[in-house]
Protein backbone atom coordinates (compact mmCIF):
# COMPACT_ATOMS: atom_id res chain seq x y z
CA UNK A 1 0.00 0.00 0.00
CA UNK A 2 1.30 3.42 -0.90
CA UNK A 3 0.45 6.38 1.33
CA UNK A 4 1.04 9.64 -0.56
CA UNK A 5 2.37 12.59 1.41
CA UNK A 6 -0.05 15.46 1.90
CA UNK A 7 0.41 18.68 0.00
CA UNK A 8 2.34 21.09 2.20
CA UNK A 9 2.74 24.83 1.82
CA UNK A 10 6.49 25.40 2.08
CA UNK A 11 8.57 28.50 2.56
CA UNK A 12 10.75 27.14 -0.21
CA UNK A 13 13.82 28.90 -1.59
CA UNK A 14 16.25 28.26 -4.39
CA UNK A 15 19.32 26.69 -2.81
CA UNK A 16 21.54 28.20 -5.48
CA UNK A 17 20.53 31.74 -4.49
CA UNK A 18 21.01 31.80 -0.74
CA UNK A 19 21.16 35.29 0.70
CA UNK A 20 24.62 36.80 1.05
CA UNK A 21 23.53 38.68 4.18
CA UNK A 22 24.68 38.06 7.74
CA UNK A 23 22.60 35.47 9.57
CA UNK A 24 19.84 37.13 11.54
CA UNK A 25 20.35 35.66 15.02
CA UNK A 26 20.10 38.15 17.87
CA UNK A 27 18.60 38.77 21.32
CA UNK A 28 15.97 41.34 22.33
CA UNK A 29 13.66 40.86 19.38
CA UNK A 30 10.70 41.90 21.53
CA UNK A 31 9.84 44.76 23.84
CA UNK A 32 10.97 44.09 27.40
CA UNK A 33 7.46 43.70 28.79
CA UNK A 34 6.57 41.01 26.23
CA UNK A 35 8.93 38.42 27.71
CA UNK A 36 7.04 38.24 30.99
CA UNK A 37 3.79 37.88 29.06
CA UNK A 38 5.07 35.24 26.66
CA UNK A 39 6.67 33.03 29.30
CA UNK A 40 3.99 33.28 31.95
CA UNK A 41 2.28 30.17 33.31
CA UNK A 42 0.46 28.49 30.41
CA UNK A 43 -2.32 27.14 32.65
CA UNK A 44 -2.57 29.16 35.87
CA UNK A 45 -3.88 27.54 39.03
CA UNK A 46 -7.65 27.30 39.32
CA UNK A 47 -9.40 29.60 41.75
CA UNK A 48 -11.33 28.02 44.63
CA UNK A 49 -14.63 28.60 42.85
CA UNK A 50 -13.34 27.14 39.59
CA UNK A 51 -11.94 24.10 41.39
CA UNK A 52 -15.16 23.41 43.29
CA UNK A 53 -17.25 23.69 40.13
CA UNK A 54 -14.88 21.39 38.23
CA UNK A 55 -14.72 18.87 41.09
CA UNK A 56 -18.53 18.64 41.11
CA UNK A 57 -18.41 17.47 37.49
CA UNK A 58 -16.67 14.26 38.59
CA UNK A 59 -18.94 11.19 38.77
CA UNK A 60 -16.70 9.54 41.42
CA UNK A 61 -16.72 6.29 39.54
CA UNK A 62 -16.17 2.95 41.21
CA UNK A 63 -13.14 1.21 39.69
CA UNK A 64 -12.50 4.48 37.86
CA UNK A 65 -10.73 4.20 34.48
CA UNK A 66 -8.88 7.47 35.14
CA UNK A 67 -7.08 5.93 38.13
CA UNK A 68 -6.19 2.86 36.07
CA UNK A 69 -4.83 5.08 33.28
CA UNK A 70 -2.52 6.97 35.64
CA UNK A 71 0.93 5.33 35.56
CA UNK A 72 1.39 6.11 39.27
CA UNK A 73 -2.09 4.85 40.19
CA UNK A 74 -3.41 8.04 41.81
CA UNK A 75 -6.91 7.50 43.23
CA UNK A 76 -8.39 10.26 41.11
CA UNK A 77 -12.03 10.14 42.28
CA UNK A 78 -10.89 10.15 45.90
CA UNK A 79 -8.73 13.26 45.63
CA UNK A 80 -11.36 15.10 43.58
CA UNK A 81 -14.04 14.27 46.18
CA UNK A 82 -11.80 15.76 48.85
CA UNK A 83 -11.44 18.94 46.77
CA UNK A 84 -15.24 19.11 46.52
CA UNK A 85 -15.35 18.82 50.33
CA UNK A 86 -12.75 21.62 50.63
CA UNK A 87 -10.28 19.17 52.17
CA UNK A 88 -7.18 20.17 50.22
CA UNK A 89 -4.73 18.59 52.64
CA UNK A 90 -6.50 15.25 52.25
CA UNK A 91 -6.63 15.65 48.46
CA UNK A 92 -2.92 16.43 48.29
CA UNK A 93 -1.98 13.48 50.53
CA UNK A 94 -3.93 11.14 48.26
CA UNK A 95 -2.02 12.45 45.23
CA UNK A 96 1.42 12.56 46.82
CA UNK A 97 1.18 9.09 48.36
CA UNK A 98 1.01 7.74 44.82
CA UNK A 99 3.14 10.39 43.11
CA UNK A 100 5.57 12.50 45.17
CA UNK A 101 6.13 14.73 42.13
CA UNK A 102 2.41 15.34 41.74
CA UNK A 103 2.99 19.08 41.33
CA UNK A 104 5.19 18.77 38.26
CA UNK A 105 3.12 15.97 36.76
CA UNK A 106 -0.02 18.07 37.13
CA UNK A 107 1.67 20.66 34.92
CA UNK A 108 3.39 18.53 32.28
CA UNK A 109 1.61 15.17 32.02
CA UNK A 110 -0.17 14.56 28.71
CA UNK A 111 -3.44 14.05 30.59
CA UNK A 112 -5.31 14.18 27.31
CA UNK A 113 -3.88 10.74 26.43
CA UNK A 114 -3.86 9.33 29.97
CA UNK A 115 -6.47 9.94 32.69
CA UNK A 116 -8.63 12.51 30.90
CA UNK A 117 -8.83 10.45 27.73
CA UNK A 118 -10.74 7.70 29.56
CA UNK A 119 -12.89 10.02 31.71
CA UNK A 120 -16.45 8.66 31.86
CA UNK A 121 -17.80 12.20 31.75
CA UNK A 122 -16.19 12.53 28.32
CA UNK A 123 -17.24 9.18 26.89
CA UNK A 124 -20.72 8.78 28.32
CA UNK A 125 -23.39 9.31 25.70
CA UNK A 126 -20.97 9.46 22.80
CA UNK A 127 -19.13 12.57 24.06
CA UNK A 128 -22.44 14.42 24.42
CA UNK A 129 -21.48 15.62 27.89
CA UNK A 130 -18.58 17.60 26.49
CA UNK A 131 -15.04 17.72 27.79
CA UNK A 132 -13.54 15.42 30.43
CA UNK A 133 -13.01 16.55 34.00
CA UNK A 134 -9.85 18.68 34.14
CA UNK A 135 -7.97 16.19 36.31
CA UNK A 136 -4.54 17.71 35.78
CA UNK A 137 -5.60 21.21 36.82
CA UNK A 138 -7.45 19.87 39.87
CA UNK A 139 -4.34 17.93 40.84
CA UNK A 140 -2.25 21.08 40.61
CA UNK A 141 -4.82 22.99 42.68
CA UNK A 142 -4.58 20.48 45.51
CA UNK A 143 -0.79 20.06 45.57
CA UNK A 144 -0.02 23.77 45.25
CA UNK A 145 -2.30 24.43 48.22
CA UNK A 146 -0.11 22.43 50.63
CA UNK A 147 3.35 23.43 49.44
CA UNK A 148 3.52 26.12 52.10
CA UNK A 149 3.58 23.28 54.66
CA UNK A 150 6.71 21.14 55.19
CA UNK A 151 6.61 17.91 53.21
CA UNK A 152 7.59 16.13 56.44
CA UNK A 153 4.35 17.36 58.02
CA UNK A 154 2.41 15.43 55.42
CA UNK A 155 4.70 12.39 55.40
CA UNK A 156 6.77 12.00 58.59
CA UNK A 157 9.96 10.05 58.08
CA UNK A 158 10.24 6.62 59.68
CA UNK A 159 12.91 5.97 62.29
CA UNK A 160 16.41 5.87 60.72
CA UNK A 161 17.47 2.40 59.64
CA UNK A 162 21.20 3.13 59.48
CA UNK A 163 21.25 2.09 55.82
CA UNK A 164 22.35 4.37 52.97
CA UNK A 165 21.38 4.11 49.31
CA UNK A 166 23.09 5.90 46.42
CA UNK A 167 20.89 7.34 43.70
CA UNK A 168 22.59 8.54 40.51
CA UNK A 169 20.49 11.15 38.74
CA UNK A 170 18.27 13.73 40.47
CA UNK A 171 15.58 13.81 37.81
CA UNK A 172 12.00 12.53 38.27
CA UNK A 173 12.94 8.84 38.70
CA UNK A 174 15.87 9.47 41.02
CA UNK A 175 14.05 12.03 43.12
CA UNK A 176 10.96 9.82 43.48
CA UNK A 177 13.16 6.90 44.54
CA UNK A 178 15.03 9.05 47.07
CA UNK A 179 11.83 10.41 48.64
CA UNK A 180 10.26 6.98 48.98
CA UNK A 181 13.43 5.56 50.54
CA UNK A 182 13.61 8.48 52.96
CA UNK A 183 10.01 7.82 54.02
CA UNK A 184 11.14 4.34 55.08
CA UNK A 185 13.97 5.79 57.21
CA UNK A 186 16.89 5.09 54.89
CA UNK A 187 19.52 7.71 54.16
CA UNK A 188 20.05 8.65 50.52
CA UNK A 189 22.91 10.32 48.70
CA UNK A 190 21.43 11.79 45.54
CA UNK A 191 24.09 12.45 42.88
CA UNK A 192 23.64 14.64 39.81
CA UNK A 193 26.01 15.86 37.11
CA UNK A 194 24.34 19.26 36.73
CA UNK A 195 24.75 22.32 38.93
CA UNK A 196 21.14 21.92 40.09
CA UNK A 197 19.01 18.91 40.85
CA UNK A 198 15.76 18.24 39.03
CA UNK A 199 16.96 16.68 35.79
CA UNK A 200 14.60 17.29 32.90
CA UNK A 201 12.14 19.01 35.23
CA UNK A 202 14.74 21.74 35.69
CA UNK A 203 16.53 21.69 32.34
CA UNK A 204 14.28 20.07 29.77
CA UNK A 205 10.73 21.43 30.04
CA UNK A 206 9.31 24.56 28.47
CA UNK A 207 9.43 27.56 30.80
CA UNK A 208 5.70 28.24 30.45
CA UNK A 209 4.91 24.73 31.76
CA UNK A 210 6.87 25.07 35.00
CA UNK A 211 6.92 28.82 35.54
CA UNK A 212 8.20 30.69 38.60
CA UNK A 213 11.10 28.31 39.25
CA UNK A 214 8.64 25.56 40.18
CA UNK A 215 11.04 22.66 39.61
CA UNK A 216 13.48 24.01 42.21
CA UNK A 217 10.71 24.91 44.65
CA UNK A 218 9.33 21.37 44.40
CA UNK A 219 12.80 19.86 44.77
CA UNK A 220 13.55 21.89 47.90
CA UNK A 221 10.14 21.02 49.33
CA UNK A 222 10.61 17.30 48.81
CA UNK A 223 14.12 17.33 50.29
CA UNK A 224 12.50 18.73 53.41
CA UNK A 225 11.54 15.19 54.39
CA UNK A 226 15.12 14.79 55.64
CA UNK A 227 17.65 12.05 55.16
CA UNK A 228 18.52 13.01 51.57
CA UNK A 229 21.87 14.59 50.69
CA UNK A 230 21.98 16.20 47.23
CA UNK A 231 25.45 16.14 45.68
CA UNK A 232 25.53 18.14 42.43
CA UNK A 233 28.38 18.34 39.94
CA UNK A 234 28.99 14.57 40.32
CA UNK A 235 29.07 12.70 37.01
CA UNK A 236 29.26 8.95 36.56
CA UNK A 237 32.21 8.53 34.18
CA UNK A 238 33.90 5.25 35.05
CA UNK A 239 33.01 1.71 36.05
CA UNK A 240 35.26 2.19 39.09
CA UNK A 241 32.97 4.95 40.37
CA UNK A 242 29.96 2.68 40.16
CA UNK A 243 31.84 -0.15 41.86
CA UNK A 244 32.76 2.19 44.71
CA UNK A 245 29.13 3.23 45.12
CA UNK A 246 28.03 -0.40 45.28
CA UNK A 247 30.68 -1.20 47.92
CA UNK A 248 29.82 1.81 50.10
CA UNK A 249 26.01 1.66 49.97
CA UNK A 250 23.26 -0.86 50.64
CA UNK A 251 22.04 -0.42 47.07
CA UNK A 252 22.53 1.82 44.03
CA UNK A 253 19.74 3.15 41.82
CA UNK A 254 20.70 4.40 38.36
CA UNK A 255 18.42 7.09 36.99
CA UNK A 256 20.88 8.70 34.61
CA UNK A 257 18.39 9.52 31.87
CA UNK A 258 19.46 9.91 28.27
CA UNK A 259 22.22 12.48 28.37
CA UNK A 260 23.38 12.11 24.76
CA UNK A 261 21.61 13.44 21.69
CA UNK A 262 21.05 11.80 18.33
CA UNK A 263 22.90 13.24 15.35
CA UNK A 264 21.29 14.04 12.00
CA UNK A 265 24.26 12.49 10.21
CA UNK A 266 23.97 14.82 7.23
CA UNK A 267 26.45 17.29 5.75
CA UNK A 268 26.46 20.72 7.36
CA UNK A 269 25.49 19.57 10.82
CA UNK A 270 28.54 21.31 12.29
CA UNK A 271 27.65 24.74 10.87
CA UNK A 272 27.19 27.67 13.22
CA UNK A 273 23.54 28.21 14.10
CA UNK A 274 22.86 24.45 14.40
CA UNK A 275 22.32 23.13 17.91
CA UNK A 276 20.48 20.54 19.96
CA UNK A 277 16.99 21.55 21.02
CA UNK A 278 17.59 20.25 24.55
CA UNK A 279 20.49 22.68 24.99
CA UNK A 280 18.37 25.54 23.65
CA UNK A 281 15.61 24.70 26.14
CA UNK A 282 18.12 24.38 28.99
CA UNK A 283 19.44 27.88 28.22
CA UNK A 284 15.88 29.21 28.33
CA UNK A 285 15.22 27.55 31.67
CA UNK A 286 18.41 28.88 33.22
CA UNK A 287 17.88 32.41 31.90
CA UNK A 288 15.66 33.06 34.89
CA UNK A 289 13.61 36.23 34.80
CA UNK A 290 12.33 38.14 31.75
CA UNK A 291 15.50 40.25 31.71
CA UNK A 292 17.53 37.06 31.25
CA UNK A 293 15.21 35.82 28.51
CA UNK A 294 15.66 39.11 26.68
CA UNK A 295 19.39 38.36 26.41
CA UNK A 296 18.90 35.03 24.63
CA UNK A 297 19.58 35.12 20.87
CA UNK A 298 17.12 33.52 18.47
CA UNK A 299 17.00 33.36 14.69
CA UNK A 300 14.50 35.27 12.61
CA UNK A 301 13.83 32.03 10.70
CA UNK A 302 14.02 28.87 12.79
CA UNK A 303 13.73 25.26 11.61
CA UNK A 304 13.12 22.57 14.24
CA UNK A 305 13.75 19.00 13.09
CA UNK A 306 11.71 16.43 15.02
CA UNK A 307 8.17 15.50 15.95
CA UNK A 308 8.13 15.01 19.72
CA UNK A 309 7.33 17.17 22.72
CA UNK A 310 10.89 18.50 22.83
CA UNK A 311 10.47 19.71 19.25
CA UNK A 312 7.21 21.46 20.16
CA UNK A 313 8.75 23.09 23.24
CA UNK A 314 11.72 24.33 21.20
CA UNK A 315 9.55 25.58 18.34
CA UNK A 316 7.00 27.41 20.51
CA UNK A 317 9.65 29.01 22.68
CA UNK A 318 11.55 30.18 19.59
CA UNK A 319 8.37 31.94 18.52
CA UNK A 320 7.85 33.37 22.00
CA UNK A 321 11.41 34.78 21.90
CA UNK A 322 10.51 36.69 18.76
CA UNK A 323 11.34 34.46 15.78
CA UNK A 324 9.25 35.54 12.81
CA UNK A 325 9.04 32.16 11.07
CA UNK A 326 9.28 28.80 12.82
CA UNK A 327 8.96 25.52 10.95
CA UNK A 328 8.77 22.11 12.61
CA UNK A 329 9.67 19.29 10.23
CA UNK A 330 8.97 15.60 10.78
CA UNK A 331 9.94 12.65 8.61
CA UNK A 332 6.65 10.74 8.95
CA UNK A 333 2.95 11.59 9.12
CA UNK A 334 0.92 13.22 11.92
CA UNK A 335 -0.29 9.91 13.39
CA UNK A 336 3.20 8.80 14.44
CA UNK A 337 4.43 12.07 15.93
CA UNK A 338 5.68 11.80 19.51
CA UNK A 339 3.92 15.04 20.40
CA UNK A 340 0.30 14.56 21.40
CA UNK A 341 -2.54 16.15 19.41
CA UNK A 342 -2.87 18.76 22.15
CA UNK A 343 0.84 19.60 21.84
CA UNK A 344 0.55 19.84 18.05
CA UNK A 345 -2.47 22.13 18.40
CA UNK A 346 -0.52 24.24 20.93
CA UNK A 347 2.29 24.64 18.40
CA UNK A 348 -0.02 25.64 15.58
CA UNK A 349 -1.89 28.06 17.84
CA UNK A 350 1.43 29.82 18.34
CA UNK A 351 2.07 30.16 14.64
CA UNK A 352 4.31 27.13 14.10
CA UNK A 353 4.09 25.55 10.66
CA UNK A 354 4.31 21.75 10.89
CA UNK A 355 5.55 19.78 7.87
CA UNK A 356 5.41 16.02 7.42
CA UNK A 357 7.06 13.39 5.23
CA UNK A 358 10.33 15.32 4.92
CA UNK A 359 13.79 14.02 5.89
CA UNK A 360 16.81 16.37 6.14
CA UNK A 361 19.34 15.78 3.38
CA UNK A 362 21.86 18.59 3.82
CA UNK A 363 22.27 21.78 5.87
CA UNK A 364 23.39 24.50 3.50
CA UNK A 365 25.85 27.26 4.46
CA UNK A 366 25.56 30.87 3.50
CA UNK A 367 28.09 32.66 1.34
CA UNK A 368 30.20 35.78 1.76
CA UNK A 369 29.88 37.13 5.31
CA UNK A 370 27.43 34.30 6.08
CA UNK A 371 29.96 31.62 5.21
CA UNK A 372 30.23 28.95 7.88
CA UNK A 373 26.73 29.67 9.21
CA UNK A 374 23.62 27.71 8.31
CA UNK A 375 21.41 29.43 5.76
CA UNK A 376 18.94 26.70 4.77
CA UNK A 377 18.01 23.04 5.12
CA UNK A 378 17.27 20.89 2.09
CA UNK A 379 14.80 18.05 2.67
CA UNK A 380 13.80 15.07 0.58
CA UNK A 381 10.12 14.21 0.47
CA UNK A 382 9.15 10.65 1.39
CA UNK A 383 6.19 8.33 1.02
CA UNK A 384 5.12 5.31 3.02
CA UNK A 385 5.07 2.25 0.77
CA UNK A 386 4.33 -1.22 2.13
CA UNK A 387 5.14 -0.02 5.62
CA UNK A 388 8.52 1.45 4.67
CA UNK A 389 9.58 5.02 4.03
CA UNK A 390 10.70 5.51 0.45
CA UNK A 391 12.34 8.61 -1.09
CA UNK A 392 10.44 10.31 -3.89
CA UNK A 393 13.33 12.22 -5.45
CA UNK A 394 11.53 15.49 -4.71
CA UNK A 395 13.36 18.11 -2.66
CA UNK A 396 12.24 21.17 -0.74
CA UNK A 397 14.36 23.77 0.97
CA UNK A 398 13.65 25.96 3.99
CA UNK A 399 15.64 29.10 4.78
CA UNK A 400 17.01 29.12 8.32
CA UNK A 401 19.11 31.35 10.53
CA UNK A 402 18.90 28.74 13.29
CA UNK A 403 18.32 24.96 13.18
CA UNK A 404 17.33 23.04 16.30
CA UNK A 405 17.72 19.25 16.34
CA UNK A 406 15.08 17.36 18.33
CA UNK A 407 15.33 13.82 16.98
CA UNK A 408 15.81 11.99 20.25
CA UNK A 409 18.31 11.34 23.00
CA UNK A 410 20.47 8.34 23.80
CA UNK A 411 22.23 6.65 26.69
CA UNK A 412 25.98 6.61 27.25
CA UNK A 413 25.84 2.85 26.80
CA UNK A 414 29.59 2.15 26.56
CA UNK A 415 30.17 3.02 30.21
CA UNK A 416 27.23 1.01 31.52
CA UNK A 417 28.05 -2.01 29.37
CA UNK A 418 31.39 -2.16 31.16
CA UNK A 419 29.59 -2.31 34.50
CA UNK A 420 28.07 -5.72 33.91
CA UNK A 421 24.65 -4.41 32.91
CA UNK A 422 22.66 -5.89 30.05
CA UNK A 423 21.81 -3.35 27.36
CA UNK A 424 19.23 -3.67 24.63
CA UNK A 425 18.13 -1.07 22.10
CA UNK A 426 20.49 1.38 23.76
CA UNK A 427 18.94 1.12 27.22
CA UNK A 428 19.42 -0.81 30.45
CA UNK A 429 17.49 -4.05 30.82
CA UNK A 430 15.72 -4.14 34.20
CA UNK A 431 12.45 -5.55 35.48
CA UNK A 432 9.48 -3.41 36.51
CA UNK A 433 10.95 -3.01 39.98
CA UNK A 434 14.30 -1.84 38.59
CA UNK A 435 16.32 -5.00 39.25
CA UNK A 436 19.11 -5.27 36.70
CA UNK A 437 20.45 -8.72 37.48
CA UNK A 438 23.54 -7.21 39.10
CA UNK A 439 23.17 -7.64 42.89
CA UNK A 440 22.33 -4.37 44.62
CA UNK A 441 22.13 -2.42 41.36
CA UNK A 442 18.79 -1.05 40.15
CA UNK A 443 17.85 1.16 37.18
CA UNK A 444 14.84 3.17 36.09
CA UNK A 445 13.50 6.20 34.31
CA UNK A 446 14.43 7.00 30.73
CA UNK A 447 17.60 4.89 30.85
CA UNK A 448 15.55 1.70 31.42
CA UNK A 449 14.26 -0.29 28.48
CA UNK A 450 10.50 0.18 28.08
CA UNK A 451 8.01 2.93 28.73
CA UNK A 452 7.19 6.15 26.89
CA UNK A 453 9.76 8.55 28.35
CA UNK A 454 7.08 10.41 30.34
CA UNK A 455 7.79 12.19 33.62
CA UNK A 456 4.96 10.34 35.34
CA UNK A 457 6.32 6.96 34.23
CA UNK A 458 9.79 7.87 35.47
CA UNK A 459 8.26 8.71 38.85
CA UNK A 460 6.54 5.32 38.98
CA UNK A 461 9.84 3.63 38.10
CA UNK A 462 11.56 5.38 40.98
CA UNK A 463 8.77 4.61 43.43
CA UNK A 464 8.67 0.92 42.56
CA UNK A 465 12.45 0.61 42.76
CA UNK A 466 12.42 2.25 46.19
CA UNK A 467 9.91 -0.30 47.44
CA UNK A 468 12.02 -3.15 46.03
CA UNK A 469 15.21 -1.74 47.57
CA UNK A 470 13.48 -1.27 50.94
CA UNK A 471 12.19 -4.85 50.85
CA UNK A 472 15.69 -6.17 50.06
CA UNK A 473 17.29 -4.13 52.87
CA UNK A 474 14.59 -5.20 55.33
CA UNK A 475 15.19 -8.85 54.44
CA UNK A 476 18.93 -8.42 55.03
CA UNK A 477 18.38 -6.66 58.37
CA UNK A 478 16.18 -9.45 59.78
CA UNK A 479 18.26 -12.28 58.35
Amino acid sequence: MRVPPPTTAMNAIDATNLADAAPDVRPARLAAEQYAQHFADAAPRLSRTQALVEAERCLYCYDAPCATACPTGIDVPSFIKRIADDNLRGAAKTILEANPLGGTCARVCPTEVLCEQVCVRYHQGGHQQGKPVEIGRLQRYAVDAVMDQPFSALFPRAAPTGQTVAVVGAGPAGLACAVELAKHGHSVVLHDAQAKGGGLNEYGLASYKVADQFAQRELDWLLGIGGITLQTGWKLQTAAQLLALRQDHAAVYLAVGLAGTQALRVPGEDLAGVRDAVDFIADLRQAGDPAGLQQLPVGRRVVVIGGGMTAVDAAVQSKLLGAEQVHMVYRRGPATMGASHAEQDWAQTHGITIHHWLVPEVLLPGSGIAQGHVAAVRFERQVLMDGRLQPTGLHETLAADMVLKAIGQKLDSALLAGCGLTLREGRVVADDDGRTGVPGLYAGGDCRLGGRDLTVEAVEDGKRAAHAIHAAIHTQLIA
